[in-house]
């Protein structure tokens, strides 16, 4: 809803930071004009209740739908609230643990039921002369209210009915369910696990009663059929194999031969010391396999089957058939026909918590209204007039005294992010890594989904996993403002995390998202680029080299091939190398000369302009491009990752991103020696290769001016044809003289041939 109407009314201070404005909330109007302000100009218009160093209790408090999201209609209505029940809301923003008694406001109906109910609940805790109330006085609910009384949170403990049916049931459902905690610590059950319990064992006594009503069917030895079933099961492949094979010797009388075990195998088993349990005698058929034959109970049964037939005939056959020595057919089909039916209706057997419960001791349990019964003592105590409602109504305002203000200072404005006193509360602690300390940390639930987002951010992100021994590993993602990059590893690159409580994180990289970091680095990076691409280069050569050198030793030994004798020294060849090299040499003199050559002819003021040039062609871009990425570096992407709704662009320019990341330097007033025992000793090629350079330059300006002419070129000089005209004036007494000097390759020019005048 729009209320820039509304806004107009009261007077709001804004400040600026951070790119935006954002508004003030420094006192009690500020609080109580809330609503009025426009959510165009809030920061934050939804937070998470998770990933936060903020208090849990607190958040769950002021998630009024539970959806695990802080709206802005949720702290309006709290902010609303408090300053309704409160006699000087000013007492927010000293943020204390406890709350003072006079505090709340005694001409409100609502503030003075509260007020009645701290004074109560101070009595409870034997404070009877404490002014003011403290989270830790109303943290544990278990010392305010008892298990024998209504306390108003449909939770029905043991100890509030003397009914043993209902305390039986009671005891039942949290066996199966589990248990709901009463208010008075003890457990209980709610109404829903109450209508599950009964929907069940309505269930699991329809299933019984359909077994009763087909009990010749469904349960032909009645109690004892279970463990008949499990009998039958054992045995049941075993006599279905027999009697088959049996069939098949009445289709073919020569089949019975083959049906039979083999005189061999009996020869094998001969060798062994039997018993009914050697590996093979169960293998072998139950009985012997004739045309027409049933099933032997008595006798010529194979030992390995003996005994489960015997009690098979005992348990089964005796009981439905009457006493036999032999199984028919018709009669294994009719029993396995019982079992069938059994098994049907086991399968048939609702799956539910209470199925393991017996039968016979629940059907009584759903009669007499037992169910009605529970369900009226969940109304009553849901119903009683208790000061449950009221104690957590108490518990609201003494965490929102303490905690509202924090957090309207990161959801209406960022005055912590962006102010020195307070860290945010979406900044989870600092991060040590590669000399140097980010402040900019916040908990990553997943890693892949936050990155996608995150990377929106423009900020160099390093993400880490943190591991302490006795605590659940999590991620984290730390914005790098400061400093450079050059040495960051995803993988083996370790640190340090600390978290808002001091504790210690071992930290390890395992993901970068590159973007610029300062624009000091963005200079030096071309430079950077070039030397790793020349190191990368030499590198690769060498390799080559090696590579080539191996393999052609190892060509040579497997040729076997023997060492010639030393080859005679070509000179002409070597001749031909140090020429080449020289004429490289040369080359790169000219080029340097003619470079410098066009230097040292500019004014001395303009040659330092022109290295500056050159450096700003080279690194320019580089800079330029890296400004304006520092400059777009936003905030919000990095909490929306997170379930955030930032309603504006935070940003975090180059002077702020700096003091986000701290660089490792020495404190002032150290000293320091600069004698280093270990130091690299220094290799004597860079003066080398500066002398050859330096001379280089200056053979290649002498040459170019012709310094060297004389010497490379030595001829006379009375046949050098030079044409100098000089202009010289010449003051004899009155007399003006014009002497032009004209020297040629044939004949000198003498004073006696100038024209005087």
């Amino acid at each position: 809803m729009d209320s820039s109407n509304q806004t107009r009314s009261y007077s709001w201070r804004f400040f600026r930071s951070g790119g935006f404005d954002q508004v003030q909330i420094n006192s009690a109007e500020d609080l109580k004009h809330l609503a009025t302000l426009d959510q165009k100009l809030w920061s934050v218009l939804a937070c998470p209740t998770v990933g936060l160093e903020f208090d849990r209790r607190t958040l769950a408090l002021l998630d009024h739908d539970g959806d695990g999201r802080i709206r802005a209609p949720e702290i309006i209505r709290a902010v609303q609230w408090v300053c309704k029940v409160l006699k000087t809301p000013e007492i927010l923003f000293e943020k204390k643990n406890t709350l003072p008694l006079a505090a709340i406001n005694h001409e409100d109906s609502e503030g003075a039921r509260l007020l009645a109910t701290a004074k109560q609940i101070l009595q409870y805790l034997g404070k009877n002369d404490s002014e003011e109330i403290s989270i830790d006085d109303i943290s544990d609910t278990t010392q305010l209210f008892t298990p024998e009384h209504f306390n108003g949170d449909g939770i029905i403990p043991v100890q509030l009915t003397s009914d043993e049916k209902l305390i039986q049931i009671i005891t039942h459902i949290i066996n199966c369910y589990g248990e709901e905690k009463d208010r008075s610590g003890e457990p209980g059950v709610n109404q829903e696990k109450v209508d599950q319990f009964f929907v069940d064992a309505q269930a699991l006594v329809e299933w019984f009663d359909k077994a009763e009503t087909s009990a010749d069917e469904v349960l032909p030895l009645g109690d004892k059929t279970a463990s008949a079933a499990d009998l039958f099961e054992q045995i049941q492949a075993k006599v279905d194999d027999y009697f088959t094979r049996c069939q098949l010797a009445t289709f073919d009388e020569k089949a019975a031969v083959s049906l039979n075990p083999a005189d061999e195998l009996y020869q094998s088993l001969s060798v062994l010391a039997l018993d009914s349990k050697t590996e093979g005698i169960a293998a072998l058929p139950i009985a012997i396999v004739e045309a027409g034959k049933g099933l032997p109970l008595v006798s010529g049964i194979n030992p390995a089957w003996s005994t489960l037939i015997q009690q098979f005939n005992l348990a089964v056959v005796e009981p439905i058939l009457g006493t036999c020595e032999e199984l028919s057919l018709e009669a294994w089909t009719d029993l396995s026909s019982r079992f069938k039916a059994y098994r049907q209706w086991m399968l048939d057997k609702p799956a539910s918590p209470i199925a393991s419960l017996d039968i016979s001791e629940l059907k009584p349990l759903l009669t007499d209204h037992t169910q009605e019964s529970l369900t009226n003592l969940i109304q009553q105590d849901l119903h009683a007039d208790t000061a449950a409602e009221l104690v957590d109504s108490i518990e609201r305002l003494v965490r929102y005294n303490r905690d509202l203000v924090t957090l309207l200072r990161n959801y209406v404005n960022l005055a912590d992010f962006y102010g020195a006193e307070h860290k945010a509360i979406f900044q989870a602690g600092t991060l040590y890594l590669d000399q140097r300390s980010c402040e900019l940390c916040l908990r990553v639930a997943d890693l892949n989904q936050h990155s996608q987002q995150a990377s929106l951010s423009g900020a160099y992100l390093v993400y880490c996993l943190c591991t302490r021994l006795g605590e659940a590993p999590m991620t984290i993602v730390a914005a790098m403002t400061g400093g450079d990059v050059d040495d960051m590893m995803v993988v083996g690159r370790n640190g340090i995390f600390y978290d808002r409580e001091g504790n210690d994180w071992h930290a390890s990289v395992v993901k970068v998202i590159e973007n610029p970091i300062s624009v000091r680095q963005a200079f030096w990076s071309p430079y950077k680029r070039i030397a790793r691409m020349i190191s990368e280069q030499i590198q690769k050569f060498a390799a080559a080299k090696d590579k080539a050198v191996e393999e052609k030793s190892a060509a040579n030994v497997a040729d076997a091939k023997v060492p010639n004798a030393a080859q005679a020294f070509d000179i002409a060849k070597f001749a031909g190398i140090f020429a080449a090299v020289g004429l490289a040499f040369g080359a790169l003199g000219t080029a340097l000369a003619a470079i410098v050559s066009s230097i040292v002819q500019l004014p001395i003021w303009q040659i330092p302009l022109v290295f500056i040039i050159i450096m700003l062609l080279i690194s320019g871009p580089s800079m330029l491009l890296a400004s304006l990425k520092l400059r777009q570096r936003n905030l919000g992407p990095l909490l929306d990752a997170n379930g955030w709704a930032v309603n504006t662009r935070a940003r975090i320019n180059i002077p702020f991103g700096g003091a986000l990341t701290g660089v490792a330097s020495l404190p002032k007033g150290s000293k320091r020696t600069f004698q280093d025992p270990f130091a690299d000793k220094k290799s004597p090629w860079p003066k080398v290769l500066f002398w050859i350079v330096l001379f280089s330059v200056i053979g290649g300006v002498g040459y170019s001016f012709g310094w060297f002419d004389r010497y490379l070129n030595p001829q006379d000089e009375a046949t050098l044809e030079t044409t100098t005209l000089i202009e010289k004036e010449t003051v004899s007494g009155n007399t003006t003289v014009n002497v032009t000097v004209v020297e040629s390759e044939a004949t000198p020019v003498s004073e006696d041939d100038a024209t005087t005048e």
